[in-house]
């Protein structure tokens, strides 16, 4: 075994001017008030490597050009489509009658596990909510959901860094559309 160059990695990747041509996963990902640029710019990074369709950032969560955003994702901004608004629950209502399936990545009364994500209607598309590190989704917006994901804890804290447990989620949620349907291994 020997660790690949960064030439032979690039030669399987997507470049910008063909990344219409890719196959990506019926998933919107909405930033519900996010408040540090380096969760955004890593979840930039992230939905990238995950070929997710849009990433909406809402209310104060910070957008480019914000310098840290931009370092932290590394040109993902270019990659991956993105559009900011002000109200996330307009925003979600919007989606919701557009026919997607809307959910939050928190603890609620209801959730169900990442790995169980499967169990959904994969037939629809996909809205999952990110919410804000300490306050989490907006009451409002989980009133307005259909299901919640969580990451089960086994330690002392009660979660995980916000751009960790998208990272964890959006990849498993990413394995389950690959598993169920061949277009998008």
């Amino acid at each position: 075994m020997r660790k690949l160059t960064h030439d032979e990695i690039s030669q399987n990747r997507l470049k910008i001017d063909t990344l219409h041509k890719a196959k990506k996963i019926p998933v919107t990902v909405v930033l519900d008030n996010i408040r540090s640029s380096y969760n955004v710019g890593s979840i930039f990074r992230t939905s990238d490597g995950a070929m997710i369709e849009k990433l909406f950032l809402c209310g104060y969560t910070p957008y480019p050009p914000n310098k840290e955003v931009l370092k932290t994702a590394l040109g993902a901004t270019e990659s991956v489509n993105w559009e900011h608004t002000d109200n996330i629950v307009e925003l979600v209502k919007t989606l919701k009658n557009e026919g997607f399936l809307i959910g939050a990545l928190e603890q609620t009364s209801q959730s169900i596990p990442h790995y169980d994500f499967e169990k959904l209607d994969l037939t629809k598309k996909i809205c999952l909510i990110i919410g804000n590190e300490i306050k989490g989704v907006n009451d409002k917006v989980i009133e307005l959901c259909d299901f919640a994901l969580e990451i089960p804890q086994y330690g002392i804290k009660q979660s995980l860094n916000v751009a960790v447990a998208y990272g964890i989620t959006i990849f498993r949620i990413r394995e389950t559309y690959a598993k169920c349907f061949p277009e998008y291994a």
